[in-house]
């Protein structure tokens, strides 16, 4: 992302409001004179965004050696599976190497033994080849390029992502949707 403004301060902070050192994950947190100061009747989203003095951006992030500010997720999107986090973000962009993938999400649903499960939504590119590529041969694509913990439990093929009206894919609906696909589900 680069480097922070000149007339903000830029910081990552954890959930217990202390700052990070350079090379840890955490929420990006800014100051200045132009963060916004609430959200519009809102006081109890506003408050919660301006805890500790800071304004929460709800982004997961780090600074680089350089001191470059590098995104790796959304916080929300993080999905908390087996004692591990897994950044969406990287299961969708390994998913996104295949060539029969034409588009991605990855969300964590819950799940009674991992807390959530990794699932992958993939919608493929069309085509006869596109066809061949089967759950089982996208979770071993992944096998080979994520780690164990970061690889889809399932992969749900859809026609296409549920999106709002500007396109911005609303994983919360595919949340809801699936929310029971691993009921009474074991490890």
């Amino acid at each position: 992302w680069g480097e922070p403004s000149l007339i903000n301060d830029m910081a990552i902070m954890d959930d217990a409001g202390q700052l990070l050192p350079q090379g840890q994950v955490g929420e990006l947190v800014m100051r200045g004179p132009n963060v916004m100061l609430g959200y519009y009747n809102d006081p109890a989203a506003s408050a919660e965004a301006a805890r500790f003095g800071w304004h929460h951006t709800g982004d997961l992030c780090f600074f680089d050696a350089d001191g470059l500010l590098v995104f790796v997720d959304r916080k929300k999107d993080m999905i908390k599976t087996g004692g591990e986090n897994v950044a969406s973000i990287t299961v969708e962009t390994a998913l996104l190497g295949h060539p029969a993938v034409a588009n991605v999400v990855a969300v964590g649903l819950a799940h009674t033994h991992w807390i959530e499960a990794v699932t992958a939504f993939v919608v493929r590119k069309p085509g006869s080849d596109a066809a061949r590529a089967d759950e089982a041969t996208l979770i071993d694509f992944c096998r080979q390029r994520l780690g164990r913990h970061e690889v889809p439990k399932r992969i749900i093929f859809v026609d296409q992502m549920p999106a709002t009206a500007t396109g911005k894919i609303q994983k919360n609906v595919l949340r809801e949707r699936f929310h029971d696909l691993y009921a009474g589900a074991s490890a």
